[in-house]
C-alpha cells in the first residue's frame, strides 16, 4: 500500500473506518471501493481534465485517485447517497478545495454541475442520460464489469438488455472495453464524439 498516492491511502483508511469493502471478495454484492488498477486508469484520464463528475463516491477511493492526478485548475464533484460514506469522504478531501463531496442522489446531483470532460459512474442511476452531461471529447468510465470473454454464453450480461453495455452502444460514443491486469475485471470506456 506504500506505493499508493497519500490521498488514496487516506481514502482506504476511511473505508476501513466505516466498514466499506475494499475488494469484491469483501463485498456482499452491493459494491466495493475502486480497485487499484481502475484507480490508476482514472488517474491517467484525470491528468488533463478541467471538470470531473463522479456518481457513487463511496468513501472517496476513486475520487482520491483522480484528485491525486488532476491539474490545479480542475474541479471534481462527487455524489454519494449514503451519508456516513459521504462524511468519511468529506474528511479525506477537507484540505482540497478542488473536490466537492455531495450527499444525495448521484445522477440528480451530478446533472446540476455539467458539462464534464470526465465522468466516472461508480454507482447511482441515470446511466442512459450520462452522454448528455459530457462535453464533446469528454469520457465516461464504468467499472465493475466482468470481461466479455469470461461471461458464459447464456449470461444475461451478454444480452442486449444489459444496461451498462447498452449504454456504451450509444451512437454518440466511441467505446471499448478495457480489461484490467488481473484479467477478471474490466472497465467500459467511451468518448463523446457527437
Amino acid at each position: 500500500m506504500d506505493d499508493l498516492p497519500p490521498l488514496v491511502q487516506q481514502a482506504y483508511a476511511a473505508a476501513r473506518r466505516v466498514g466499506f469493502p475494499l475488494t469484491h471478495e469483501e463485498s456482499d454484492g452491493s459494491g466495493c471501493a475502486c480497485l487499484p488498477d481502475t484507480g490508476r486508469f482514472l488517474a491517467m484520464l484525470a491528468a488533463d481534465r478541467t471538470r470531473i463528475g463522479e456518481l457513487g463516491t463511496g468513501t472517496g477511493v476513486g475520487t482520491a485517485w483522480m484528485a491525486s492526478a488532476m491539474p490545479p485548475g480542475c474541479t471534481l464533484v462527487t455524489a454519494e447517497r449514503d451519508e456516513r460514506r459521504a462524511a468519511a469522504a468529506r474528511e479525506v478531501f477537507a484540505d482540497d478545495p478542488r473536490v466537492t463531496v455531495v450527499t444525495g442522489d448521484s445522477f440528480a446531483t451530478i446533472a446540476l454541475g455539467g458539462p464534464y470532460d470526465l465522468l466516472f459512474s461508480d454507482g447511482g442511476g441515470g446511466q442512459d442520460e450520462l452522454v448528455g452531461l459530457l462535453t464533446i471529447g469528454g469520457r465516461v468510465v464504468m467499472d465493475d464489469v466482468t470481461p466479455w470473454q469470461l461471461l458464459p454464453d447464456d449470461s444475461p450480461f451478454k444480452r442486449a438488455d444489459d444496461p451498462k453495455r447498452r449504454f456504451f452502444a450509444d451512437p454518440r460514443l466511441v467505446s471499448t472495453e478495457v480489461v484490467l491486469p488481473d484479467l477478471r475485471n474490466a472497465l467500459l470506456v467511451g468518448t463523446r464524439a457527437a
